[in-house]
């Protein structure tokens, strides 16, 4: 296989008319400028320079290569001037997230990134269900609840503990369950699955246990769920980061507070798509999210966190 640089040295030497010329412009010995130019003659199996003490000129294969060559080499010259020049991070990152995204990542925050980063475009794909990195040409991805396969960075940020919650109105028509066996006889809202089984599995004083609910509402987008509980609909699992400042504000009450559901595989994550060295662009907005969502708790879940 042949070495581009060799290929670079014998543009620069027929560019610069001698070898002496073009390894001062090189700033290299001239014998070693010399042996190069006669490895990538080896390696062509022809002569591509015609050598005297007076005169260099080009072979005819020696010219047609110069002729093929120069102009790629040239743009390739380009992109490493370009890249040396800029000090800045610029290009477009596509990023992938759960749909609930902008609900509780104030679009505010890009200003600031704007105004640190004016050379880079950031393009969102929202979506609650699995997208495929590689063909959708995602370079960073904010995922909760669902399973990265391997061959990626990740980076987790945290677990996707799901607490029970109910409105304060519906618990007015409903006393709060004492016990969890006491959920059937709730209205419970699920996430619609296809199994057509509707029950829930929780971790509590007496380690895991299964519970069959009755299920008045489904839907399968979680964002959905949450808004039915507040309607007062019924008692929902939900993401207890999406729950909480709901609680906070009085709008939900914590059902059952001993028992929650845990996974800590399928946590919220960033999904770096690119191998190390990672793009300059991806690098910095990645950080940007790393430290903005470190400053707040309430991070939304995938509206595809399974039941059971």
């Amino acid at each position: 296989m042949l070495d581009l640089n060799d290929l670079a040295l014998f543009v620069h030497v027929v560019r610069a008319g001698s070898f002496s010329e073009a390894a001062r412009r090189l700033r290299m010995p001239a014998n070693t400028l010399s042996r190069r130019i006669d490895q990538l003659e080896g390696q062509l199996g022809t002569r591509l320079l015609h050598r005297t003490t007076r005169k260099l000129s080009t072979s005819a294969d020696g010219q047609a290569l110069f002729d093929r060559c120069a102009p790629a080499l040239e743009q390739i010259f380009e992109i490493e001037r370009r890249t040396a020049d800029k000090q800045a991070p610029s290009g477009l990152v596509r990023v992938t997230a759960m749909a609930a995204l902008f609900e509780l990542f104030p679009l505010e925050w890009l200003n600031e990134f704007y105004a640190r980063y004016p050379d880079i475009s950031l393009e969102f794909l929202l979506d609650d269900t699995p997208t495929d990195l590689v063909a959708e040409r995602v370079d960073l991805a904010l995922r909760s609840g669902i399973e990265t396969g391997s061959g990626f960075r990740v980076r987790r940020l945290a677990p996707n503990a799901m607490i029970l919650a109910a409105s304060p109105a519906y618990l007015q028509r409903r006393p709060a369950p004492r016990t969890l066996r006491a959920l059937a006889e709730h209205d419970c809202l699920t996430i619609a699955n296809r199994q057509g089984r509707n029950t829930w599995r929780l971790q509590g004083p007496r380690g895991s246990q299964e519970v069959a609910i009755n299920s008045r509402f489904a839907a399968n987008d979680m964002r959905v769920l949450k808004q039915a509980c507040i309607a007062g609909l019924g008692i929902a699992l939900l993401p207890q980061l999406l729950a909480e400042p709901f609680i906070e504000q009085g709008e939900l009450v914590r059902v059952l507070p001993n028992y929650r559901r845990e996974s800590s595989e399928l946590g919220l994550q960033l999904v770096f798509t690119s191998r190390p060295p990672i793009p300059p662009a991806v690098a910095v907005f990645a950080d940007f999210l790393l430290k903005k969502l470190g400053e707040t708790e309430v991070i939304p879940s995938s509206g595809h966190a399974s039941e059971h």
